[in-house]
Formats: structure tokens, sequence, C-alpha cells
């Protein structure tokens, strides 16, 4: 096995490869706004550094956010394309679900709320369960004002970035802040493993910032 893990849902664009046991090269740059120019330069540094061509990859893995439009398209079109130019599966993982994995290690038994930067003052989020190690979702992803969460939400250890742009908001902010391809890639294999689903639709939760011709049109 060996499965390449794309992440561009948050600040930062990482990428790993993962050979069913452990991650065996990896790299993440910090910039909301330059996906398209850092994302196969960390591709093809990681297939160097693990001395692997594309053709040995068995499927790819991405995150399908929440998570701002453009940044997480380029994402999900580099890896749906990869997937079908090698004829390889492609599997998607929520991101969230991967900032959760992250943080789970800092948090015992008991939950823990994962928030990001939706832009507009809003952010992205979902309530987890962590039992023994392992994590569970126990909503679905939302978008929202940070004071429009529930107050329990707001007072779990929280992940993400949106505790950082929002302090006065959350009570415990964990110093988890963006997606780790290297912990998304092992998500998607335990899920690969299970025979878990993984649809690759992606979560924009509402409507791109761009409008079209006729959406433009319409508005008048």
């Amino acid at each position: 096995m060996l499965i390449l893990a794309i992440d561009t849902s948050t600040s930062a664009i990482t990428v790993a490869l993962h050979d069913g046991t452990r991650a065996i090269a990896q790299g993440s740059h910090l910039d909301a706004r330059a996906h398209t120019e850092w994302l196969a330069p960390l591709i093809s540094t990681c297939l160097s550094d693990a001395d692997k061509q594309p053709s040995d990859l068995t499927g790819v893995a991405f995150g399908v956010g929440p998570g701002p439009f453009t940044g997480l398209r380029v994402g999900m079109v580099t890896g749906l394309t990869m997937g079908h130019a090698l004829g390889v599966p492609v599997h998607g993982v929520c991101s969230l679900d991967a900032l959760a994995a992250q943080a789970a290690e800092l948090v015992a038994d008991g939950e823990l709320l994962v928030a990001t930067d939706a832009r507009r003052k809003e952010v992205y989020w979902a309530r987890y369960a962590v039992r023994s190690g392992s994590v569970e979702r126990l909503t679905e992803p939302a978008v929202d004002r940070p004071a429009d969460l529930p107050d329990e939400v707001r007072a779990l250890p929280s992940a993400g970035r949106g505790p950082v742009l929002y302090p006065e908001l959350f009570a415990t902010a964990l110093p988890v802040l963006d997606v780790d391809a290297a912990v998304l890639a092992a998500v998607a294999v335990a899920r690969i493993e299970t025979g878990e689903p993984m649809p690759v639709e992606p979560l924009y939760l509402r409507r791109p910032d761009a409008l079209t011709t006729a959406e433009r049109a319409a508005r008048k």
C-alpha cells in the first residue's frame, strides 16, 4: 500500500505518503492563498524523499473540507486527477475528522470541538467524542458565527484556528491549528481497512464568493 494524502482546506497546504503502517514522507507550507503554487512541488518533493514514483501509488486520499471554496477545490481536483490518471482509488476524508484525530491525544476520554476559519467572521465546526484513543464525530459539519454556537460546545477543548481568531468565545484552545496530511492519511488507511465509505463530494457548506455571469445579472 502507498497512499498519497493531500489537504488544502485550512491555512496549510499539506501532503504525505503513507505505506499502510506509517507516513514515510510529508511536507507542508503555511499560506492560505497559495495552494496552486505549492501543492504540486510538495507532492513532487514527497515522492522524491521517499524514492517513489507516481506509478507506485495504490490510492489517493484528500480532505473534502469543509473549507474555503478555491483552496479546497485545488486539493480535491489534484487528487481526483491523479487518481484518474494513475487508475487508482480515490478516498475523501472530512478535514475536521483529521484535525480531531490530531487533537485526540491531547484530550482524555471526553469531548472536543474542531472549529476552523470559514472567513466572513464564521467557523466550520463539528463536535467529537474521544474514547480510549478512538474518535467519533457527533455532529455533521456546519458553518456558523462563533457566538451562535451553543455555550456547552464553545466550552469544550477546541482545535483549529477558530479559537485563535476568537479567543474570547472559546474556553480552551488546543495547539492543533491546521490539518496534518500524515494524520489524514492514517485516518484514510484505517477506513480503507474497515471498508468504511469515503465519498469524494466536497463539503463547501455554502456558495462560493465568486458568481457566474448569470448569477450577477440575476442580482441586478
